[in-house]
């Protein structure tokens, strides 16, 4: 529970530095179509988007906004043909959807070792 107002203090810090990575990246596929995916991703969270998102178009597999629309789903984006890009909300879901992750993976990694 969120008894003190220091709980609360650290949840809206981390709430506001998964949103602003958000809308940074979404802004940023929007203004530079052919970024590369390290610019705003780590190689974790690549990695981790390879192997659990199937893949859509491997043409653009070294373009951050290839892997923009692997987040987006997670987050409610249907990625239709005719639906416009991913906005700000889908993608804060999809990226606290990869941050949850990859903790996970880093554990699992030393464990399997892959």
């Amino acid at each position: 529970m969120l008894i003190t107002a220091q709980r609360v203090t650290n949840l809206t810090a981390a709430v506001g530095i998964v949103s602003w990575q958000a809308f940074w990246m979404t802004r940023l596929n929007r203004s530079i179509t052919d970024a590369l995916p390290t610019v705003a991703l780590t190689e974790l969270g690549i990695g981790l988007l390879d192997k659990l998102v199937e893949d859509q178009n491997s043409r653009r597999r070294n373009m951050l906004g290839y892997h923009l629309i692997k987040i987006a789903p997670p987050g409610g984006y249907l990625a239709h043909t005719n639906n416009p890009a991913p906005g700000n909300v889908v993608m804060r879901r999809g990226l606290s959807w990869l941050t949850d992750l990859a903790p996970g993976a880093t554990v699992g990694a030393g464990f399997v070792g892959t």
